[in-house]
């Protein structure tokens, strides 16, 4: 067959694959966004730092919030020195197989000062996530490369209906000696010493504030190497969803544990006015190297509490939206968060 009867072909097979996704999609929104990977250094705790190759200079990575169905398109640019792609972690990619972020298997690397756009359907609905399909084991698990991906379901159901307060907590691992070793790590043997949620560890991270009455969604995130074993004191939560899809019998819980890639959704009403730890119940995971009372704690604030003098985070300095929470009610965006932001590594 001739190159050119074959460039033909491909192009008509393009063509009608853009079609039929068109089609499919005629009544839906098309949301088109642009994000960089750049080499970034930034501070989980205190002076620990931490090379990375952040999306958009931050982590975690940018907030993508689109709504189920939109035909969604990234522009990636790699400026970093080493290569990397994107997986859409928990998009089906029917008909987008291409899309699906995995080197070798459905796209070349994304090469140091290159560009990829993906295009795909937003399908299916529900908390999802990103992160680097290049040598995963350093990449996700050291190096940062990760971010939340939230579908809005057309038809939510009738618990989610009711929440008023929305976080997302990704929980992630990291091994100090590599902290400024880009390009190594992430091997058999590593001994995570540091524990981070949305990039941060106790006490440098935030509080979740609530008002009582509030009914509060937790979208808890597996985005590093270990399992984390998510309590939270004086409340009962209902697990509602798993990766993403509403559970046929939601179930009561007070810990649950989150895998790596796990994602689970749990929903709870705020009716115990007080300040309340929410923490890791691996008890290594609460250190900060060698440092107890760290790593993966939070608090939720209640309003209504007058905080005592003993308290921790007393005269902590809140910043809105570490948890994405005001930008979860904005609607269908990319969104960023300066307080994720690092430093430029030239």
């Amino acid at each position: 067959m001739h190159a050119t009867t074959r460039g033909w072909r491909g192009a008509a097979a393009a063509l009608l694959a853009i079609g039929a996704l068109a089609g499919s999609a005629a009544f839906a929104a098309e949301r088109k966004f642009e994000m960089n990977i750049e080499d970034t250094r930034i501070t989980l705790v205190e002076k620990q730092q931490f090379h990375t190759f952040a999306f958009q200079g931050q982590v975690p990575g940018p907030l993508f919030y689109v709504d189920e169905g939109d035909q969604v398109e990234v522009t990636v640019n790699n400026v970093t020195a080493l290569p990397h792609t994107i997986h859409w972690h928990g998009m089906v990619q029917k008909g987008t197989w291409q899309m699906d972020g995995v080197p070798g298997v459905t796209q070349p690397n994304i090469a140091p000062g290159e560009s990829f756009t993906y295009k795909f359907t937003a399908d299916p609905s529900g908390t999802m996530w990103y992160h680097c399909h290049v040598n995963v084991n350093e990449h996700v698990a050291l190096r940062g490369m990760w971010g939340p991906f939230i579908v809005k379901p057309k038809k939510p159901t009738a618990l989610e209906k009711t929440v008023t307060k929305d976080f997302i907590l990704m929980f992630s691992d990291w091994d100090s000696k590599w902290a400024n070793k880009p390009g190594f790590g992430g091997v058999p043997g590593d001994v995570f010493d540091y524990f981070t949620i949305n990039g941060k560890s106790y006490p440098d991270n935030q509080p979740m504030r609530v008002t009582k009455g509030d009914v509060v969604r937790l979208r808890l995130i597996g985005s590093g190497d270990k399992v984390h074993s998510i309590h939270l004191h004086g409340h009962v939560m209902t697990v509602a969803f798993k990766d993403g899809f509403p559970l046929p019998a939601p179930y009561k819980a007070d810990t649950i544990a989150v895998a790596p890639g796990e994602r689970y959704d749990v929903i709870f009403t705020a009716d115990n006015p007080g300040l309340w730890m929410l923490h890791d119940h691996v008890d290594t995971h609460t250190m900060n190297g060698d440092r107890p009372m760290g790593g993966i704690m939070s608090v939720l604030e209640y309003t209504e509490i007058k905080k005592p003098d003993f308290y921790e985070w007393k005269n902590k300095k809140f910043e809105p939206n570490f948890y994405y929470e005001d930008s979860l009610r904005k609607g269908p965006g990319i969104y960023m968060h300066d307080g994720f932001k690092g430093q430029a590594v030239q």
